[in-house]
């Protein structure tokens, strides 16, 4: 075997390996970094998220949520108009950021992201409102699945997320999506009961 054919090879045996689970993360995030200007010419995730959030932070998608700290308010909720920073895992060495376009319910948000899901075979498109899925077991937004154009449905990978970063677009959830995610306590009726007045004097 030639050197030369060597690095053809290996990729194919990874791809060989285990086809569900490349498929979904070797799709391109372990070179979504944004602005080193060593890519290929494809959208990436940081230079979208920073459009659409207005989070004004430059480089590897994996340094956003330290580079966040002093500049913009940092939480572990989500808020419609954050970044959400997903940590490296697996093959995704460069993390990835996403912005959020809706919250649906305590459990649920809507997305906005590129260079995710590869869509008709390329790289770098951008998905609007697609689900993520706090998977966490204490509902903290600590682990998500997030939404897989090439399975049309969520991806199974739990991906651990550092935490949102409340750029100027971001805005606390409103009335009615707090209504949907907690639940409602009424208060008892006021209305008069002479049946158990009297009940209560007789005791």
């Amino acid at each position: 075997m030639t050197k030369r054919y060597a690095p053809v090879l290996a990729a194919l045996a990874l791809g060989l390996a285990s086809p569900a689970a490349h498929a979904e993360s070797a799709a391109g995030w372990q070179r979504d970094a944004g602005d080193s200007g060593e890519l290929e010419p494809y959208l990436q995730c940081v230079p979208y998220a920073r459009e659409v959030s207005g989070v004004q932070i430059y480089g590897d998608a994996h340094s956003w949520w330290d580079q966040a700290k002093g500049r913009y308010q940092r939480g572990t909720h989500p808020r419609v108009g954050a970044v959400m920073a997903l940590k490296p895992h697996g093959n995704m060495q460069l993390g990835h950021v996403a912005a959020v376009s809706g919250i649906v319910d305590s459990r649920t948000i809507l997305l906005r992201h590129a260079n995710w899901s590869p869509i008709n075979g390329r790289r770098g498109q951008i998905e609007d409102n697609v689900q993520a899925v706090d998977v966490s077991p204490g509902n903290d937004w600590s682990e998500v699945r997030v939404w897989y154009a090439p399975l049309g449905a969520l991806g199974t990978t739990h991906w651990p997320v550092a935490g949102f970063i409340y750029g100027p677009k971001a805005r606390a959830p409103s009335t009615s999506v707090l209504a949907a995610a907690t639940p409602v306590v009424r208060a008892k009726s006021a209305r008069p009961d002479p049946i158990g007045a009297i009940i209560a004097r007789m005791e």
